[in-house]
């Protein structure tokens, strides 16, 4: 629940500091005075966007501080992100948010940088916000969808339902291309089958451009290298006076001498390797020139492959060594035109795309038919007390042939203002009196299932008035047993029946710079609910009639609450009118 709201330079208010109990609580004052105000800072850092406008004029910043209570779901949600409390603050969350005067804004969970997204997030959590114009939504069918939806628990299991449409809808748009393009994805196909039977033809291997040039250079010049081999073979071991022969005697008249005086003995450690690979050198060469052979007709096969794949390379423009990846390319090219021409293939992805959404959206519509009965029911109930005994509200679903994103039904709202008329649709029977009660029954209903501990109804009781009043205050006061019921209203009948009432005025003063006008709040004890029941009771003139009707009220309130205010019995001496 929330805890405390601290406000500074936001619209007109300068600087607000208030703590929060539980129960219900109420926000009264003259109209104009600011109590909206109040739930547009709670909405602000909440997650709401908000631009320059919010901030008061002349200051530099605008800021709204609120701390909740938290849940074990909110604490683990905090804890993946690393946004948890310490110490004390466990059990607690500090939202913070600051727009300064160019409308450039910062966010903050329990003093850590935060994305506006984390505190919506936060916020769903922690807080439900009927606004005024809630029944004015109330007529369009798709916020009549996502209100029943959202009641039932049903949101994830509609945007699965929309997921699976949108997947089915892109496999009929795929067919409806198959289908239009046949003739040009036709050609493109015979286009990469020739392509890629030429290179099947030539068939080119990886690595094969650099083997071929390598053996073509062997090849083209076979002689030199024989008569170089040889030549290079004589000189080193077969022909008199030759190079490893020299060596063999140097190094024996060597080990003669060494034996004689050792410091011939590194000399020699010298030159005896040099023998040995002068040795091996002179095997390698006996087996090189040995392998060697004159092949023309090889050279002549070799010269017309390179040709073709050189000629082939050009074509292509490319490199004949990328020619491999480039067959392998147009193959893949081919198989995925191939798959995507193919109707046949193509419809039996549609099809088992529709079967899958078809699938889980009939699972949506069961959950919401029994959704609907429930909510017409609770909402009938409801009814009963706010001045329309005899009428009735159904959530009607009318099925849609090939459904829709949302599934297969379209969710409309009806009503029969009393008995002995049927239903018919919200928009067009309702008034405006009796569309606000309908929307009060549908917000206090709802909020009943909601899981969120904090709810706020931002005027949502106007157009309705006298004993419809005192039964929507009642059914707040319920709220407020379980929940923080947070409330601006205008009514009477509803002020008396909260456990708290805070007053919001405006003032206007004089200054340097003009005049300057702020807003203020309260909390007001025994007397100032009277005083103030008394000015929603009678306007600018109150008399001890007024009063006395005002301090009845309150005290009827106070029974029916768990909270009384000012002396044991909840009344206050009677006083002259004013």
């Amino acid at each position: 629940m929330l805890r405390s709201l601290s406000i500074r330079d936001f619209v007109i208010v300068d600087a607000l500091d208030l703590d929060f109990s539980a129960g219900f609580t109420v926000f009264t004052g003259e109209t104009g005075a600011g109590k909206s105000i109040l739930i547009d800072a709670l909405a602000l850092v909440l997650g709401e966007r908000a631009d320059a406008g919010v901030v008061r004029e002349g200051a530099a910043r605008a800021s709204v501080s609120a701390t909740f209570a938290t849940h074990p779901a909110l604490d683990a949600w905090l804890g993946e992100r690393e946004l948890a409390g310490e110490g004390d603050e466990r059990g607690t969350v500090l939202l913070r948010r600051t727009v300064d005067a160019s409308g450039r804004g910062k966010a903050f969970i329990n003093g850590a940088a935060a994305t506006l997204a984390q505190l919506r997030e936060v916020g769903d959590q922690l807080v439900d916000i009927h606004g005024q114009h809630a029944h004015q939504q109330l007529l369009r069918p798709d916020a009549q969808r996502l209100l029943l939806d959202a009641h039932a628990g049903l949101t994830a299991q509609a945007g699965a339902v929309a997921e699976a449409w949108r997947t089915w809808r892109a496999c009929v748009r795929q067919r409806e291309t198959v289908e239009q393009q046949s003739r040009e994805m036709q050609l493109e196909r015979e286009r990469l089958e020739w392509q890629v039977g030429e290179l099947d033809k030539l068939a080119p291997l990886p690595g094969e451009w650099d083997e071929i040039q390598s053996e073509y250079n062997r090849l083209s010049h076979a002689a030199g290298l024989i008569d170089g081999g040889r030549a290079a073979l004589d000189a080193l071991s077969e022909a008199d006076g030759s190079v490893l022969s020299g060596l063999n005697t140097i190094v024996q008249r060597l080990r003669q001498l060494a034996d004689i005086d050792p410091a011939l003995r590194d000399v020699l450690a010298a030159l005896e390797p040099a023998q040995v690979q002068a040795e091996e050198a002179a095997h390698s060469l006996t087996r090189y020139v040995d392998r060697l052979e004159l092949d023309p007709e090889r050279l002549q096969a070799v010269e017309e492959r390179m040709q073709a794949l050189h000629a082939t390379a050009r074509k292509y423009r490319l490199p004949p060594e990328q020619l491999p990846a480039e067959l392998q390319a147009r193959r893949q090219q081919l198989d995925d035109l191939q798959a995507a021409q193919d109707l046949n293939k193509v419809m039996a992805r549609e099809a088992a795309a529709r079967a899958a959404y078809l699938t889980i959206a009939h699972h949506l519509s069961d959950a919401r038919k029994a959704a609907a009965a429930a909510l017409s029911a609770a909402i009938t109930e409801a009814m009963q007390g706010l001045s329309m005994a005899g009428g009735s509200f159904a959530v009607a679903l009318h099925p849609l042939e090939d459904g829709l994103s949302h599934g297969l039904e379209q969710v409309e709202f009806l009503v029969a203002g009393h008995a002995g008329v049927s239903p018919r649709p919200l928009a067009k029977v309702a008034s405006g009196g009796e569309l606000a009660r309908i929307s009060l029954a549908i917000s206090v209903i709802t909020s009943e299932a909601a899981p969120t501990p904090t709810l706020i109804f931002d005027e949502v009781d106007a157009g309705i008035g006298g004993a419809v009043a005192e039964v929507v205050g009642r059914r707040l006061q319920e709220l407020g047993r379980s929940r923080q019921v947070l409330c601006v209203t205008h009514l009477p009948q509803v002020a008396a029946q909260a456990g708290s009432h805070l007053l919001v005025s405006k003032a206007t003063t004089s200054g340097p710079g003009g005049a300057v006008t702020r807003s203020h709040i309260r909390v007001l004890d025994a007397g100032g609910r009277v005083d103030e029941t008394a000015r929603m009771l009678g306007g600018a003139t109150v008399t001890a009639t007024t009063l006395q009707h005002a301090e009845e009220m309150l005290a009827q309130g106070a029974r029916g609450g768990s909270a009384t205010h000012g002396s044991k019995d909840g009344r206050r001496p009677r006083r002259a009118a004013v």
